[in-house]
């Protein structure tokens, strides 16, 4: 079977603190990776702050014109989870690479998966 779309998980851990609580850095981060992976987006990221307790931190919604770009920062933990899904390819270590250079996690374990029609 032919996928029909692929479906990138990333469990980021131990951010670099300042990475994950500023906006503009998410907002660049953001940019970065869509022309990394040779995206289009569709409009401008959406980044916004919510959430209390160990869930507190921005959440990034990133429409790209063959899906979507989705992540939450963790504010408690300095974590975030990331998940990059288009029906067209991409290279997953591309996500990988500016991952690190923005956010210098400790840690990051990935799922990848072929979504199937």
């Amino acid at each position: 079977m032919t996928p029909w779309g692929f479906h990138l998980m990333l469990n980021i851990g131990k951010c670099k603190p300042h990475t994950i609580r500023c906006p503009k850095h998410i907002a660049s981060f953001t940019k970065e990776l869509v022309k990394n992976i040779d995206m289009v987006a569709y409009g401008d990221p959406q980044i916004v702050m919510f959430g209390e307790g160990n869930k507190k931190g921005y959440t990034l919604v990133q429409l790209i014109e063959t899906s979507n770009i989705t992540a939450h920062f963790c504010e408690e933990t300095n974590d975030c989870y990331l998940d990059v899904f288009s029906c067209k390819p991409f290279d997953s270590e591309d996500v990988r690479v500016c991952v690190e250079k923005y956010f210098k996690p400790e840690k990051m374990n990935e799922k990848y998966l072929e979504r199937l029609a």
